[in-house]
């Protein structure tokens, strides 16, 4: 309960027995007034949560793409690679399961969830990776073995063209634009 005064100060209100104060009008005023701002300033400075609409379109795609450096005799080799099916680089079997990417629209974001096993010398297989690999940052997640070095590079759809993406299926395609050669005089 709270006990407004007025401005005549002849006429005053005792305080009641409650042991409340009483509040003059102008600060019951302001207080509402503030009350009233602070709960506007955490409306405004609340975080806003995308809609469905407004997240990234993540794209499964049926082929990963990799790239491999072999430390002996410093070959790099690139290997396109089906999920679910493997491909033996060295004593290493590489298995992608999953390969996901974006619109070209979008900022690129390739993942992919990778398994790799080493061939020991008596036979068995030793499982020395299983995660993801990050296209976009080759460093973080690779496979750092002591002869090879494997990382992901693309995700691919053969199915799919480069203009038609299922975040936009009404893609119109560029027609491409042919620069011109200089000739240059010596």
């Amino acid at each position: 309960m709270i006990c407004a005064r007025t401005t005549d100060h002849s006429q005053r209100h005792p305080a009641p027995r409650t042991g409340r104060a009483c509040l003059p009008a102008t600060m019951v005023a302001r207080l509402v007034t503030l009350t009233a701002a602070c709960a506007l300033l955490t409306l405004t400075l609340a975080p806003v949560t995308p809609t469905k609409a407004q997240r990234s379109v993540r794209l499964e795609n049926p082929i990963a793409v990799f790239a491999a450096l072999d430390k002996v005799t410093a070959r790099i080799s690139k290997f396109q690679i089906p999920l679910n099916k493997s491909i033996n680089f060295g004593a290493l079997t590489v298995t992608p399961r999953v390969c996901y990417s974006r619109p070209p629209t979008e900022p690129p974001k390739t993942t992919s969830f990778v398994e790799v096993e080493e061939q020991l010398q008596d036979g068995k297989y030793k499982k020395i990776f299983s995660g993801w690999m990050f296209a976009e940052s080759p460093g973080l997640n690779a496979v750092q073995h002591p002869v090879y070095d494997i990382w992901l590079t693309a995700c691919l759809d053969p199915n799919r063209q480069a203009g038609n993406t299922a975040a936009d299926p009404n893609a119109v395609d560029q027609p491409q634009r042919r620069l011109r050669r200089r000739r240059v005089r010596r």
